[in-house]
């Protein structure tokens, strides 16, 4: 309620006017904690969804969910200690930051399409460790109970690991982007810009100063990719966007530089650097879901054979396809990839009766040579096309497959599947079908806390002076709870706000109890500096209104 009432008196002016309209339009209450099921039927008729999640949760996962028109929510709500600026995710944040400006519907486009193309960006192995170490400092500093050097420790590990980064993987320029957009995007003029990014807008503090001139503002391009960020301070510069379409066309811009768009062997090579689950598609459409770990090219970087290691399935428009399963594909995959010699036409487009013409029947024995110096022959068993006619697979039993003097498949390791295509169209994180491929679900090892010193007796008496507040009656208790609170919990400055917001409306100004508040709360904000804007701000709101 604080937060809300202290940055809608500032976001009216400041904020893009669809967060203003979209706090209506989602349901979310300034006067109480969103309730997560009633939010998910309010978003349902805007064609999004809610769900509940336990503070960071991986980049990936968290722009799938986005994909699929999800917003997730973190069940935690700041401490009173962070009611300016928050390092970790909240529900004032996720609810009250990001749900209203979907309601946009150009703004809503660009989330579902972020979270198509980010999902698939290839991350490394360093992003891992980035992503666990800033969860851990999250959770830290919203730990009332962890002391300075475990938090100074966190810190130091993330510095490490950012040096460490080397070159920036599709997954954390991807993040960037969210994170210049997303969570601190500015839209307008560059000059007059307003607010849209739900970390500036949930953060009492950055919504009122990420406007002045001391940060920097940057027109928004695909060069924002390159601007890593700290989550634990305030921005030195913020990029802005002129519309929310302009958004879309950057990320286009930037899909086009990804292995999704591109293929090729960079793709195969950002897969194999990953180290976990990866898809490569070909001109046919045939698609290799598994981790890969082998790459051969020719002089000209064109992939000519590639390979997987460990359980693997094969797919057409991220089905599987049937008899390509696991327990097929169980060791690994491996197929070439290219044009052969002596066939002018692409093999995937070729007819049956065209193959025989050129010699390759089926119950015979067949053998391809690529230009690239792949050799694969054996008894053709079986031709797999699509409905559209198209060869995915051409399957051999008693197959070789040989390259420059090296065997890359036997006779006795069993069939031979060869994938059919001319080159590697994309490359994508994650497996091309999740029904079929059973993998072990990453589970982080860190787990959001709840604080052990909340004193419930305190958290008693902001029901009670809510219930005062909502119910219009018992006005006698106030005086009782604010006596409690002098005595009991002299660092309270928050529920002696609301006791005196009470007071002034009911009592008047001048009677003896609202003065008396009134008075204390004057003397705390000059004897604590940190508590001093905070309880100015609400008494400046309460004068206002």
């Amino acid at each position: 309620r604080y937060i809300m009432k202290i940055n809608l008196d500032n976001l009216c002016n400041t904020a893009h006017q669809s967060y203003i309209d979209g706090l209506k339009k989602t349901g979310i209450s300034i006067e109480k904690i969103p309730n997560i099921s009633k939010m998910n039927s309010i978003l349902a008729e805007i064609g999004w969804a809610a769900v509940c999640v336990d503070g960071f949760i991986p980049p990936a996962a968290f722009m799938e969910f986005q994909a699929y028109n999800i917003l997730v929510i973190a069940a935690e709500i700041r401490s009173v200690e962070h009611i300016g600026y928050t390092p970790a995710p909240d529900i004032v944040h996720e609810a009250a930051g990001h749900a209203p400006i979907i309601a946009d519907p150009a703004y809503a486009e660009y989330l579902r399409l972020f979270g198509e193309i980010g999902s698939k960006a290839i991350r490394s192995k360093k992003d891992f460790e980035l992503y666990e170490a800033i969860r851990q400092l999250s959770i830290l500093k919203e730990n009332t109970a962890a002391t300075k050097q475990q938090i100074a420790d966190a810190e130091d590990n993330i510095i490490a690991i950012q040096n460490d980064m080397g070159e920036l993987s599709e997954m954390s320029k991807i993040r960037n982007l969210h994170w210049w957009t997303v969570e601190y995007g500015l839209i307008g003029a560059l000059d007059n810009p307003k607010i849209y990014g739900a970390g500036i807008l949930s953060s009492l503090t950055e919504s009122n100063t990420c406007l002045n001139s001391e940060i920097t503002k940057i027109p928004y391009t695909i060069e924002a990719a390159n601007y890593n960020f700290d989550i634990t301070t305030q921005q030195p510069q913020l990029f802005v966007t002129p519309d929310f379409s302009h958004l879309s066309t950057v990320l286009n811009e930037f899909a086009d530089t990804m292995a999704l768009r591109n293929g090729g062997a960079d793709g195969i090579r950002k897969a194999i650097d990953s180290t976990v689950l990866a898809t490569c598609e070909l001109t046919s459409g045939l698609q290799i879901s598994g981790i890969f770990t082998d790459l051969i090219t020719d002089d000209n970087d064109n992939v000519v054979y590639v390979r997987t290691t460990g359980p693997t399935i094969l797919c057409e428009r991220e089905k599987m396809l049937i008899g390509h399963s696991t327990s097929v594909h169980g060791e690994g995959y491996g197929t070439p990839v290219g044009k052969i010699i002596g066939i002018d036409k692409k093999l995937e487009d070729m007819r049956i009766k065209e193959l025989e013409d050129v010699g390759i029947t089926i119950g015979e024995y067949a053998k391809f040579n690529f230009e690239s110096g792949v050799s694969v022959s054996g008894l053709l068993h079986h031709i797999r096309k699509n409905k559209y006619g198209k060869i995915l697979l051409i399957t051999f039993k008693d197959c070789t497959v040989t390259y420059k003097n090296e065997y890359l498949f036997k006779p006795e390791w069993g069939q031979y599947d060869m994938g059919v295509g001319e080159s590697v169209t994309s490359v994508f994180a994650g497996v091309a079908d999740r029904d079929e491929y059973e993998s072990d679900l990453y589970i982080s090892d860190t787990n959001t806390v709840s604080n052990p010193t909340h004193d419930t007796e305190y958290y008693s008496l902001y029901n009670k002076v809510r219930e005062v507040r909502e119910t219009d009656a018992n006005y006698e208790i106030l005086e009782e709870i604010f006596l409690n609170l002098k005595k009991n919990y002299k660092d309270d400055w928050l529920l002696s706000l609301e006791i005196y917001e009470i007071c002034n409306s009911h009592f008047g100004e001048s009677h003896k109890l609202t003065q008396s508040v009134l008075s204390y709360l004057k003397v705390m904000a000059e004897e604590n500096p940190k508590y001093k804007n905070l309880i100015l701000n609400w008494l400046n709101l309460l004068d206002k209104s």
